[in-house]
């Protein structure tokens, strides 16, 4: 049996590329993207990381750098990233026998048997090639027989100009060479806190974890880093996944642009949530079981006073339509409130989840031959999520229809340059 080999595709800066992308005047400009209500910096294009600026640092922190060197500011456009992913994997999947999703912005292909019409080193070139070609997103790519390999060939190709985007590590002699190189912490699922266990133990490199003994590992670790020791010498052991597991929750929640306080505001955001949660839940054609709310104030603010609260219910039958989720996440969610609060979030979760042979029909029902209350919502909310889909109206439930109170703080959002006709871009 041949050997299975593996490509890690991996978008480039991926938020900082979607923006500079439809902004050509921006092509050598250091970028950051914003986390949610403008916090802190999530995503910085090459020449923001190359002025310093860390992952992760309040955008306050950073005015002056700013200022200083112009730097490019925008909000999460989550919109464009998700289309930008779509048509990422859509070209990937035409290019590959099996894909992988990792992320939004990351991808395995199965590239076994592919050496018998054209080198590895090759095909990774025409793919990053490709990609940058019908989408304009720059991208790296590592070749190896395992994932774990994969996730190294990927760093080797982003840190080394001289690969030009591209590392092949079937070899094992270059594997070893690589390893020697890379810090163990950049092992793929290592980890900061593991990684500080293992430098302890005088492990600093991945090379020696690979030659560190596997009962020791598992001894001392768990099953899984030895998995990865394993994977690190050249043995598969993470499953090809050809349909991805069934989510067993799903959860929609945010904090919120300001402070709510009254109840009427919250209704409208846990609607909301409830409402996403539900297309969610339909999309991946699940039933769940139960639900969940939650509501908190701001834990970073010390000079405020405090309160969190959450709350589950088990439905009595299991559901996938909006009126029944947004109707119980309602009622747990009235008890939950008290004035005097300044609310930073809310949220709801949707648990229990299920495909539809495992909900049960009306027994009575199906005796008289009536069209079941299952069937007559999956009728109706067919029907919504169509409307939703194809037209610019949306339709919603009343609780919130409203004008949002809840609505993230993105001051610095990009247009939606590729799902929405009024943002397409001008050529002049």
């Amino acid at each position: 049996m041949k050997q299975p080999v593996f490509a890690l595709v991996d978008c480039n800066n991926f938020y900082a590329s979607c923006e500079k992308l439809f902004r050509p005047d921006l092509r050598n400009t250091p970028v950051v993207v914003l986390s949610n209500n403008d916090g802190c910096v999530v995503a910085r294009s090459k020449e923001a990381k190359a002025l310093g600026i860390k992952m992760g640092v309040p955008v306050h922190h950073i005015k002056s750098e700013i200022r200083r060197y112009g730097i490019q500011v925008f909000s999460s456009n989550y919109t464009l990233y998700g289309d930008m992913s779509r048509r990422v994997m859509t070209t990937l999947e035409s290019l590959a026998p099996k894909v992988d999703v990792y992320s939004i912005d990351e991808a395995f292909l199965d590239l076994t048997g592919i050496d018998r019409v054209v080198s590895f080193e090759e095909f990774g070139r025409e793919v990053k090639n490709i990609v940058y070609q019908n989408i304009g997103l720059p991208v790296c790519v590592g070749i190896a027989p395992t994932r774990t390999l994969a996730k190294l060939a990927n760093y080797a190709a982003k840190k080394y100009p001289a690969t030009e985007g591209v590392v092949d590590l079937t070899n094992p002699e270059r594997q070893r060479r690589l390893m020697a190189r890379v810090p163990v912490e950049e092992v793929w699922g290592a980890g900061r806190k593991l990684s500080a266990r293992l430098q302890a133990m005088g492990i600093v490199t991945a090379l020696q974890l690979a030659d560190t003994h596997l009962s020791t590992l598992r001894k001392q670790f768990s099953v899984v880093l030895e998995r990865t020791a394993r994977e690190l010498n050249g043995v598969p052991c993470v499953p090809w996944e050809d349909v991805p597991a069934p989510k067993k929750q799903i959860m929609c929640s945010r904090s919120f642009g300001q402070p709510l306080r009254t109840l009427s505001d919250l209704e409208e955001a846990v609607t909301h949530f409830a409402t996403r949660a539900s297309e969610k839940l339909r999309s991946g054609e699940q039933f769940a079981g139960g639900l969940m709310v939650f509501i908190r104030t701001n834990p970073f603010k010390a000079t405020a006073p405090q309160y969190s609260r959450s709350t589950s219910v088990k439905l009595i039958k299991p559901s996938q339509d909006t009126r029944v989720i947004v109707q119980q996440a309602l009622t747990l969610l009235r008890p939950l409130y008290r004035e005097g609060f300044d609310y930073a979030k809310a949220g709801v979760m949707l648990c229990d989840l299920m495909d539809g042979s495992g909900v049960q029909e009306d027994l009575f029902e199906i005796a008289a031959g009536d069209v079941s209350d299952r069937a007559r919502s999956e009728r109706l909310m067919a029907v919504m999520d169509t409307i939703n889909r194809k037209s610019r109206a949306k339709v919603t439930m009343a609780r919130g229809a409203g004008p949002s109170a809840f609505v993230m703080r993105r001051e610095r959002l990009s247009p939606a340059y590729t799902t929405n006709w009024i943002d397409l871009p001008n050529v002049h």
